[in-house]
């Protein structure tokens, strides 16, 4: 049995794989996180690949708080890339596939077409220029790498802008949202099951992908469906521009990402944002 080693498996992505993993019976599962493994300490991650079978990784391990990161370079550096480099090369001395998780905010957000992977990087922020560099570092030690860039993740784990929507719903009558930074939203768990098919193949194609969900939206429309298909109906929501919202770090304007390379080269499916998002309003109903 192929062993697997899921990093961040305590996130949003990493829960969520360990619930599509069930449909791939073909793999044994090592879910670690910081406490079980620091992706940080070479020594610590070639121990524990010297005594564990591992045949591939996923990692899902990242310093997201994209603020935050501007104040706090140097560790958001140290998991963003560093951590990388020292996967990748561990994954390179001892012959296990490697998939990587990475960000539309390596591009600078001022295209009006959908980014392809060979599109220039241009990040605007700590936060993309840490994960640009995670990138290119792990290119550079583990070339048969696979990279797959994804935006405005979201999951019925964690926080995320779908549950703060949710919640502020419920609380107030009136919720103000910036509806001029256009993307798509991306379902974790839509990103667990392509990342597993991926792995199904072997990450044999090597190289960056693209993966969200399909459509387009603003930040105000997402926040119109949550709260229609979440039946909230007592808060209403006003559509405003970015510089009515300041925030420390810039947001890129355009994020929706081209899918066509993922599903020609890897046959991915990829579902609709609405559809996704239904299905994980249905999830935390369950709970």
């Amino acid at each position: 049995m192929t062993t697997v080693l899921v990093t961040g498996s305590n996130g949003q992505l990493g829960n969520e794989i360990r619930l599509a993993a069930a449909a791939f019976p073909q793999f044994r599962f090592l879910f670690t996180d910081v406490q079980e493994l620091d992706i940080t300490n070479a020594e610590a991650v070639d121990r524990y690949f010297a005594s564990n079978p591992i045949a591939a990784i996923i990692n899902c391990a990242a310093y997201t708080a994209v603020d935050k990161a501007e104040e706090d370079e140097e560790l958001c550096y140290r998991i963003n890339s560093s951590a990388v480099e020292v996967l990748g090369a561990a994954a390179a001395r001892y012959g296990a596939s490697m998939i990587h998780v990475s960000t539309d905010y390596v591009f600078d957000g001022k295209s009006y077409l959908p980014y392809r992977e060979d599109f220039p990087v241009a990040p605007a922020s700590v936060y993309g220029k840490s994960k640009l560099a995670g990138e290119q570092a792990l290119m550079q030690v583990d070339p048969q790498a696979v990279i797959v860039r994804t935006s405005w993740l979201y999951s019925s784990f964690g926080n995320n802008f779908v549950k703060t929507m949710l919640k502020l719903g419920r609380e107030r009558e009136e919720l103000k949202v910036v509806f001029d930074q256009v993307g798509t939203p991306t379902y974790a768990a839509d990103l667990a099951v392509a990342l597993l098919h991926i792995l199904a193949q072997g990450a044999s194609h090597a190289g960056i992908f693209h993966f969200s969900n399909e459509g387009v939206c603003s930040w105000y429309d997402f926040t119109i469906s949550i709260h229609q298909l979440a039946g909230i109906t007592t808060c209403r929501v006003l559509p405003i521009e970015s510089r009515e919202y300041p925030a420390k770090t810039p947001r890129p304007h355009y994020s929706v990402l081209n899918k066509a390379k993922i599903k020609s080269v890897y046959g991915v499916q990829v579902p609709h944002w609405e559809e996704g998002l239904r299905r994980c309003l249905e999830a935390l109903s369950r709970r």
